[in-house]
């Protein structure tokens, strides 16, 4: 084993919500958001001050209906990881109504979430808007993780965003609506107050960067076939 694939293997073993089994791509086929992603805005730029903006304005959501959205948005785990989704799509994504469509989801969770973020993640370790602000987050209990975590770019975004993308790409009829959602994914992190404005935007970059690399991968394919087919019979 060389030390990429080491380094592989260390990363899948400490990930709290994946494996393997639970994507479609590996680390190293993953596109290097290093390479493409651009340089987070400096905290004494001009362009943080639209990030700081941005989070002003979230800050008042808190207590609201959009803060309580955010909370949900913020649970990736099993159990809820198709209902941000399901009244986008008009079909209810479930391990028990639609499991090549959930498994889906599973995957893309990792691919995205994971992977697609992890080189620009780890070179930035850019602080996140509770840690700066010296706040709370609509999370408190993931504050201790998330401030050892990189903001740049978003993890969510990028799962949200890519997951978007597929499930408008099986119900293009529905595309919109889906499309509205995926956005709203993204923007709750800004309202969590866990993410930039300018992390989220770079999430949907890697979102839509890992959505095209997994064009290429045959399991895919195969798979976005099959969950295309679920989808139909569900709807007759």
């Amino acid at each position: 084993m060389n030390f990429k694939k080491i380094l592989m293997a260390m990363f899948v073993a400490t990930t709290s919500y994946s494996t393997f089994a639970d994507s479609f791509l590996t680390l190293e086929q993953t596109p290097d958001s290093l390479a493409y992603v651009p340089k987070p805005p400096a905290f004494d730029s001009v362009d943080f001050l639209r990030d700081k903006a941005a989070s002003d304005q979230a800050r008042t959501l808190q207590g609201t209906p959009r803060w309580q959205q955010a909370i949900q948005d913020a649970d990736l785990s099993d159990a809820n990881i198709g209902k941000p989704f399901s009244e986008a799509l008009g079909i209810e994504i479930s391990a028990t109504n639609t499991p090549i469509t959930y498994d889906l989801l599973k995957k893309l969770r990792t691919d995205s979430g994971n992977f697609a973020t992890k080189a620009a993640k780890e070179h930035y370790m850019r602080m996140r808007p509770f840690v700066f602000f010296n706040t709370h987050s609509c999370t408190p209990n993931d504050e201790a993780s998330l401030s050892k975590n990189g903001s740049y770019p978003s993890g969510h975004t990028t799962i949200g965003w890519s997951t978007a993308l597929v499930l408008a790409e099986l119900r293009p009829e529905r595309q919109n609506e889906i499309l509205k959602r995926g956005y709203e994914f993204g923007q709750s992190r800004v309202v969590c107050g866990v993410h930039w404005q300018s992390d989220v935007d770079a999430g949907r970059m890697t979102g839509a960067a890992e959505v095209a690399r997994l064009h290429a991968d045959a399991n895919f394919m195969k798979t976005l076939k099959e969950a295309r087919l679920e989808l139909q019979k569900k709807l007759k």
